[in-house]
Formats: structure tokens, C-alpha cells, sequence
């Protein structure tokens, strides 16, 4: 199989498409499998940049559209979802290509990864601190105890660092111990899709004021009556949480929006030091001429 992943707004949906497309005819068909965590939720599409489905082109996309906004993601259960996926298309003899930026759901796709438990009891005093102080102090603790998976976590996801210091806690090992080396479950080509810094940027940039001209303030709006702001995981999705914010008064339209320009940018960066750390990825840039056909090289040697 193959894996398209990088940093958002680096183009891996476009590229995906290609190699589906181009697989698909060489072979027995090739579909894509969503590793964006964000995507999995329903009416979440303008903020997550979905491809609408006519940019899919005719390629089958699984795992899109799959929660609603009140349901809080868990990537045991996305890891169970994906593995059936992967696992129909291979029987099939169809190539999956796994597209996305989520770097746990593309491991949890990919690798031999096993999610610890949890405590019922730990994580209910963790919660209640959280929403009693708010995330910063437990982002504290959990980059002084795991400065990798601080690194890795973005500091106002609450749900995550409640996790991460749940399983220190449960383990007593800093949560990136529970992560173990890249032991591949599929024979895979990874393929990332890099972009310099300040391109990436100034297109993180721009494809905010197209979501913003798209409607997202609507979009959100929308959702916002179907429960967004009490979902624990979407109503935290860049974009989101900033227009929520708008919503609710606690800033104006421009504020919101810059904000969500900077976490955006913050975030790529996140993004970059998790691929970058696997060495299996095969780094190309997205500017490249012949970017598709040195992919399809990759995957066929």
C-alpha cells in the first residue's frame, strides 16, 4: 500500500488522487483511506479542506463523513476502522492509499501499535483539572515529564494532554515509550510531500482566507446547532475553535481569523517533526515537475 503525508496545505489530497488514479489503471484499482482526523466528522468541510466530491475524480474514499461533531474521537477505534479498510481492499487486490496529516492515525493505520488502557479514576481527576484550570497547566506538567509528546500536542487539545498524562501516569513511562519503533504492519510506501517553511506558510496563509471566503463562519454556524460546541474533539479542530470563539463573543471576525492563520502555522510545524522523525517516509517536493511520476518511481520499486 501506499501513505501520502505531510504538513497541511502541503497538497497530499491532490497527490493522492494522482496515484489512485494512476494505480488504479495499472492494476486492480486503487481507493483512498482518510488518516485526517478531523475529516472523519460530518459537515466538518470547509475548516478540514474535504475534497469535495467531484475533486475525488471517481477515486472511492473511505472513512470520510463517519462521526458526528458530539462524538469524541478515539484512534483505538479509528486503528479498527482503517485495518478493516486496508484490509478489504488489499483481499480485493485493490491498492489503499492512505492520505493524511493526523501523524497517531497514520501509525495506528500502518504499524504494529497497540494503545494502552485506561482508568477510569485517573482519567476523571485529570478532566476535572482540566476544566477547572484549563489546559496550560497540564501542558506544563506534560512537557516537563514527555517533552516529545508535548511537542507533538498542541497545547490547547486538551483531550489529548489528559491523555498523554493518563498513560504516564498508568505506565510510568512518558507516553512516547508507548509508541514503539516503526514496525510496519503493511508493506508500504510512505511518501511525503515537503514544502519550505515560508511557502508553507504564506499557503496556510491563503487557504485560510479561502475557507473564510467559502463560508466556514456559516459552516460553523451550522454546526454549532448540531452540538459542535459540546463535541470534546471537534469543537477543538483548527478554524473551529476559532470561529466558536467568534460566535460566542469572545473576540471579533479578524481576531478569529488570524488566530486561525497562527495555530495553523504552529501546527505544520508539529506536523513536520512527527513525519520527520520516521525514516521511512520518503521526502518529495511539492513543487516538482515530475512530483507524480517520481512517486509512482517510489511505489513500484
Amino acid at each position: 500500500m501506499v501513505a501520502v503525508v505531510g504538513a497541511t496545505a502541503a497538497g497530499k489530497s491532490d497527490l493522492a488522487v494522482e496515484l489512485a488514479l494512476r494505480l488504479g489503471a495499472a492494476s486492480g484499482g486503487a481507493e483512498i483511506v482518510n488518516a485526517d482526523s478531523m475529516q472523519l466528522y460530518r459537515g466538518m468541510d470547509i475548516g478540514t479542506a474535504k475534497l469535495a466530491p467531484e475533486e475525488r475524480r471517481g477515486v472511492p474514499h473511505h472513512l470520510l463523513d463517519i462521526w458526528d461533531v458530539t462524538r469524541t474521537a478515539n484512534v483505538a477505534e479509528y486503528q479498527e476502522l482503517a485495518r478493516a479498510r486496508i484490509d478489504g481492499l488489499r483481499e480485493r487486490g485493490a491498492t489503499p492509499v492512505l492520505v493524511g496529516g493526523s501523524g497517531l492515525y497514520v501509525r495506528a493505520a500502518l504499524d504494529e501499535l497497540d494503545f494502552p488502557g485506561t482508568d477510569p479514576a485517573i482519567r476523571a481527576r485529570l478532566e476535572a483539572e482540566l476544566e477547572e484550570r484549563g489546559p496550560a497547566p497540564l501542558y506544563a506538567r506534560l512537557s516537563e515529564s514527555d517533552p516529545r509528546a508535548a511537542e507533538a500536542i498542541l497545547p490547547g487539545n486538551g483531550r489529548r494532554i489528559v491523555r498523554a498524562l493518563e498513560v504516564i501516569e498508568l505506565t510510568g513511562r512518558p507516553f512516547t515509550a508507548t509508541l514503539p519503533e516503526h514496525t510496519s504492519r503493511y508493506p508500504c510506501v510512505q511518501i511525503g510531500v515537503r514544502v519550505p517553511r515560508p511557502e508553507l506558510d504564506a499557503r496556510i496563509a491563503d487557504r485560510v482566507d479561502r475557507m473564510w471566503s467559502a463560508g466556514l463562519v456559516e459552516e460553523v454556524r451550522a454546526l454549532r446547532e448540531r452540538g459542535l460546541a459540546e463535541g470534546r474533539t471537534a469543537s477543538r479542530a483548527l478554524g473551529y475553535a476559532q470561529v466558536l470563539h467568534y460566535l460566542e463573543g469572545d473576540c471579533d471576525e479578524e481576531e478569529a481569523r488570524s488566530e486561525t492563520v497562527r495555530a495553523t502555522r504552529r501546527f505544520a510545524r508539529r506536523q513536520e517533526s512527527w513525519f520527520r522523525r520516521d525514516p521511512r517516509v520518503r521526502w518529495l517536493d511539492h513543487d516538482d515537475p515530475g512530483l507524480v511520476a517520481r512517486a509512482l518511481e517510489l511505489v513500484r520499486t
